[in-house]
């Protein structure tokens, strides 16, 4: 539970490197028949992949931290 913040920043930042790097968003958009919205991708998965990799870096700060304290104690 204590690392739930540094999961939810490692599972987005999987999916959106996927959906950046690899043609998986284009291909389940044209599939579904919303190729239109493939031209917005880039102004969307760019900025969410960076949101996500600073959050596991926070939590890893956050939980490096928090370890540090406990071992001091």
């Amino acid at each position: 539970m204590k690392d739930k913040l540094l999961l939810t920043g490692v599972i987005g930042t999987v999916i959106a490197a996927l959906c950046c790097f690899t043609p998986v968003l284009v291909v389940l958009l044209g599939v579904v028949g919303l190729s239109a919205l493939t031209g917005v991708l880039d102004y969307v998965l760019i900025p969410a992949l960076v949101f996500f990799v600073l959050l596991t870096i926070y939590a890893l700060v956050r939980r490096a931290r928090s370890q540090q304290e406990n071992s001091d104690v």
